[in-house]
């Protein structure tokens, strides 16, 4: 193996993997997947760092010492990573939101507020069930007696109306 023969990696192989991978299996307590990345790591440095040894007990040995760092290895990478993503979903959760109620948002909520008043009775009625309520388009259609396509239809004219009302107040005040 150390002269680079494939002759002999195969006789390695076929001698001290099967082995290696029932010692790995033990190591693991069964964890086959951790068990498999580990040999393949282990086997990885056996090609990298492979030289001659006086017996094969003294080669076994260093066998078991390339896998048990190897799936050491391989553990700490696994916990780092979970960590990282811990560290992450810790860190999106008490992010603040991208919209910061400041004075824009403030003056558009107002607008709205304002225009969604002064609706008709029946359109603002509609927008509340649906959109403050979270009432179901298939509830709302139900209790007026028509499809759920024209509960829609009839939202949509709504929100563009509520837009372009807002869009046009917004663009006859001064900009600051």
């Amino acid at each position: 193996m150390l002269a680079g023969e494939e002759t002999a990696y195969r006789a390695f192989h076929d001698a001290y993997v099967p082995r290696l991978w029932r010692y790995l299996l033990v190591v693991t307590a069964g964890d086959e997947d951790a068990a498999r990345e580990a040999l393949q790591s282990a086997l990885v440095r056996v090609a990298r760092h492979v030289r001659v040894f006086a017996g094969e007990a003294a080669f076994w040995s260093w066998l078991t010492v390339l896998a048990r760092s190897a799936l050491g290895d391989q553990t700490r990478k696994r916990r780092r990573y979970l960590a990282f993503l811990d560290r992450f979903a810790r860190h999106v959760r008490t992010e603040p939101a991208a919209a910061d109620d400041g004075p824009a948002d403030a003056r558009l909520f107002a607008l709205l507020e304002r225009r969604v008043a002064d609706l008709p009775a029946e359109e603002r009625d509609l927008v509340e069930r649906k959109y403050f309520a979270r009432q179901p388009v298939r509830q709302m259609a139900d209790e007026l007696q028509t499809t759920e396509k024209a509960v829609e239809s009839r939202l949509g004219r709504i929100r563009r109306k509520l837009k372009d009302a807002i869009v046009a107040e917004l663009n006859d005040e001064p900009a600051d």
